[in-house]
């Protein structure tokens, strides 16, 4: 087996795979993207699309959301919105006592989130349908969302007219480290290259192991509901305040929290649920239940509403919360970007730049101190 050449191998097709292609091939580096299945099969093909601002605390992970949200938009710029993105805004709202909801706002407004406390009227004005029970909200204009399948397939389509390689259905079986080169070994090929950069999302933690390294990534699952197309009952992304406690959860249990949002094709996506049971993708009935309940109390009209599917997918979760974005401590070459958990999509663009700059030790758009493998990784050295 003749092996190929490559100056950076990218492990994992879904959406901080195609970020990270994205902003390497704008770097000036030849690419090859490989994946064990193909475009968006793992995490991206079971994400809601969500690029927010408004559920994350001041701090590295929100300087990081910031900056790439706003990429978001120059990337669909350069390559074409093909993928809905659109800066639809976000709700938060209180059920009862608002003020840890506004204290969240009022840090996020020095952090440069752009944030409005809204009250009962206001909130109706935003959302006709919503429960008039709901009195108190915040609002949040830079919150945006996109179909993440369709963004990972046609930023790699574009790519690849720009002299990305794609492989499919590569199953990597080994990563060595040979003189100044990395081989990825896979089930039908061998690929040479200065640096490889696992992005493999939930199974990040097994791709690091084949090289010889240490990442604790663990599978998070979330289920989803989408109903049959429906009239525009809902214009923004409407979530209960206690989403964001529940994102910033290390509990493995069971958590819920009400999470609404329309598409362009008339869907309504109900979420959202977190909980640790490994790679168990079985359907759990009173889950959907749950959420269900949750979605019909906040807007009462999607009562009668069929459900087309139900789907599951797991999130790359870490043990502090935030994404592991840089070089690897024990194996030289290696990059990771991954574990983001229900944040991915939106914390790609500037994943995929970050880790661009540091291959090209470039100064990155964000300190990578807080995200670096080291953390995780210091017992080993």
């Amino acid at each position: 087996m003749k092996p190929l050449r490559t100056e950076v191998v990218i492990i994992g097709a879904g959406i901080v795979g195609a970020m990270c292609a994205y902003y390497v091939n704008r770097a000036g580096l030849k690419a090859i993207v490989i994946d064990r299945g193909t475009v968006a099969s793992g995490t991206t093909g079971a994400g809601e699309g969500n690029i927010m601002v408004s559920d994350k605390s001041p701090g590295p992970e929100l300087e990081l959301a910031l900056k790439s949200r706003d990429m978001w938009f120059e990337v669909a710029q350069d390559l074409g919105n093909e993928f809905e993105l659109v800066a639809k805004g976000g709700l938060a709202v209180s059920r009862g006592d608002a003020s840890s909801l506004f204290e969240l706002s009022n840090s996020q407004s020095v952090a440069g989130v752009q944030t409005k406390r809204v009250g009962a009227s206001e909130i109706q004005e935003l959302e006709p349908f919503i429960s008039k029970a709901i009195q108190n909200g915040v609002h949040y204009p830079q919150d945006a969302q996109c179909q993440p399948m369709l963004a990972a397939a046609h930023i790699l389509r574009q790519l690849q007219r720009r002299g990305l390689e794609f492989i499919g259905h590569q199953e990597v079986l080994k990563i060595e480290r040979k003189s100044e080169n990395l081989t990825v070994r896979t089930s039908t090929l061998e690929i040479q290259s200065d640096f490889v950069v696992n992005a493999a999302g939930t199974w990040a933690g097994e791709i690091a192991r084949l090289a010889g390294s240490e990442l604790p990534i663990m599978p998070r699952r979330g289920f989803i509901l989408v109903t049959a197309p429906l009239p525009k009952y809902v214009n923004h992304k409407v979530y209960d305040s206690d989403y964001v406690d529940n994102v910033a959860s290390s509990d493995a249990d069971l958590q819920t929290s009400t999470v609404i949002e329309g598409t362009q094709s008339g869907t309504i996506l109900i979420g959202a649920s977190r909980e640790r049971v490994g790679f168990d993708k079985s359907i759990s009935v009173s889950v959907i239940q749950r959420l269900a309940r949750q979605a019909t109390s906040l807007f009462p009209i999607l009562a009668g509403a069929q459900l087309l599917r139900v789907y599951n997918g797991f999130r790359p979760y870490s043990p502090d919360h935030l994404p592991v974005i840089g070089a690897d401590s024990l194996i030289p070459g290696l990059y990771h970007c991954a574990g983001h958990e229900g944040a991915g999509i939106g914390l790609s663009a500037g994943s995929g730049k970050v880790i661009a700059q540091l291959i090209k030790n470039e100064i990155p758009i964000v300190n990578p101190e807080p995200f670096s493998p080291a953390r995780f990784q210091m017992a080993y050295l």
